[in-house]
């Protein structure tokens, strides 16, 4: 990605939001207020070149206790933080304007580690849809070494930027299983399975990098390592969830033990459903629990349970930038029915109140992923 063409005597400026917040100038950190303008400036630069209103800045900065006299206290803060970047608004590499009913960041989005990244992510899935693997691999490493840490990691605690790293954390993973996806199918499996072994112990739930060591494994020639890994995982499930594996990875166990040929890996097809698409109504249903969904359908809640999240391969399939591939589980346990999240990233909420692990249901109860809300219904 090269930056917007500026003057030759302006000063190179990239802007660091994947890892503490950063301001480089010619590659030395520009001093930065701490506190509140801190939090203003990551604010704006998260919704850059948009007007963010006055009060949704304030909520963010004063983490939701917002004083009554708040926008006099906002115009010190915005002039601290304009003084502070006075060397990049003099170049016109960086400014904060006012703009009815708030502020903006201005700033080329070539400029920014997270606009950079998501540039090269749609470029190398492009080029995987492509089926050109290797040079889909360069352009999602170089999208993954725009990372030097957890996103706003100095601001942690602050509502909104505890959003924003989960979210953008969620991005990372996604490319990451891409970047994998293009190095499996350019052949090069050995390089990929010490770094999947991580990934497995890092995140045991995520069951698409079970599937990718699954894949290294086996090319590699490793059968029985390969069959391991899935007696591993679906003993996790069992244990952690008491679920059985996706379809996905029932199916490659399957063709591991068949000894049968795996083709390139790559990324599922994308869904050409602009709300929710369900697998489920085909389950055998044992269980009296249905869920209703924002459309007002019905659907039941199969005896192996219910998983939700972005892949085609989940029982209710649900779209959004918050939803994690798999999200969370509703599942029948000896208490009664349960939902599980599954270590998404943005969380499972129910009647508001956030899941941690897993939370008991009632008739009734709303269960939130993303911005989708379903109700959990008993059968009388």
């Amino acid at each position: 990605m090269t930056p917007a063409d500026r003057n030759d005597q302006a000063p190179a400026l990239d802007v660091r939001l994947l890892g503490p917040l950063e301001l480089l100038v010619d590659g030395v950190a520009l001093p930065l207020p701490g506190g509140k303008p801190r939090a203003l400036l990551a604010s704006l630069l998260i919704s850059r070149n948009r007007v963010v209103p006055a009060d949704s800045l304030a909520d963010a900065i004063w983490d939701g206790d917002v004083p009554g006299n708040f926008l006099g206290t906002m115009q010190v803060h915005v002039s601290t933080l304009r003084r502070a970047l006075r060397p990049l608004s003099d170049a016109g590499l960086l400014t904060v304007a006012t703009q009815s009913p708030g502020y903006r960041a201005v700033v080329d989005d070539a400029l920014v580690d997270q606009g950079r990244f998501g540039r090269w992510v749609r470029a190398g899935n492009d080029l995987l849809a492509a089926h050109r693997y290797a040079e889909a691999a360069e352009r999602l490493r170089a999208a993954l070494a725009e990372w030097t840490g957890a996103a706003l990691a100095d601001l942690r605690g602050f509502r909104f930027a505890d959003d924003f790293a989960a979210a953008v954390e969620e991005d990372r993973l996604v490319a990451l299983q891409s970047r994998i996806d293009a190095d499996l199918a350019s052949g090069n499996e050995s390089a990929v399975i010490g770094e999947l072994v991580t990934l497995t112990g890092q995140y045991p739930l995520r069951e698409p990098f079970w599937i990718q060591l699954i894949i290294a494994l086996y090319r590699s020639g490793r059968q029985a390592d390969a069959l391991e890994a899935a007696r591993r995982i679906r003993q996790l499930l069992d244990d952690e969830l008491g679920i059985d594996p996706s379809p996905a990875l029932r199916e490659i166990e399957q063709k591991v033990l068949r000894q049968e040929s795996l083709g390139p890996a790559g990324p599922p097809a994308p869904s050409s459903t602009s709300n929710q698409r369900t697998v489920a109504e085909t389950a055998i249903v044992l269980s009296h629990a249905r869920v209703r969904l924002p459309s007002g359908e019905t659907l039941p809640v199969p005896s192996r349970g219910l998983r939700l999240g972005r892949m085609e391969d989940n029982d209710l399939v649900v779209a959004g930038e918050r939803v994690s591939r798999y999200h969370a589980v509703v599942a029948e346990t000896t208490n009664g029915f349960t939902v599980t999240d599954l270590r998404s990233t943005n969380g499972t909420h129910v009647n508001d109140e956030r899941v941690v692990d897993s939370h008991l249901l009632h008739d009734g109860d709303r269960i939130r992923v993303g911005r989708t809300e379903i109700v959990f219904l008993l059968d009388a």
